[in-house]
């Protein structure tokens, strides 16, 4: 019986080295474009895009059930959206290249 305990554990802790040594694309930080404070926000959001993004980029913010609320097309370096309008809760943004491949993608939460 202890062989058995002996042998399972044996295994389990190769497996788990094993695991450890692959590297997982999910693991990996992935490289921002957009940068976005404060988080939640409560009348102003701002994005920083990293500069040369702004050009030929689409920028798109929906609500949690999927409606678009607002797109821009002309980014600046550092833009700032009014809140006033939107309602509490959470939202996704999305940054998209002319192709309309999305670029970076996030969330933000609106608390009022």
């Amino acid at each position: 019986m202890r062989a058995f305990y002996a042998l399972s554990l044996l295994i389990l802790f190769f497996t788990v080295a094993q695991a450890q040594d692959k590297p997982t694309g999910s693991l990996q930080p992935a490289s921002r474009i957009v940068r976005f404070y404060p988080n939640p926000a409560t009348s102003v959001i701002n994005f920083d895009f990293v500069p040369g993004t702004e050009k030929n980029y689409n920028f798109q913010v929906f609500s949690f059930l999927g409606k678009k609320v607002i797109e821009l097309n002309n980014l600046t370096p550092k833009t700032s959206i009014n809140l006033s309008d939107f309602f509490r809760g959470v939202y996704i943004f999305q940054l998209r290249d002319k192709n309309g491949k999305v670029v970076d993608t996030g969330k933000f939460q609106v608390s009022k």
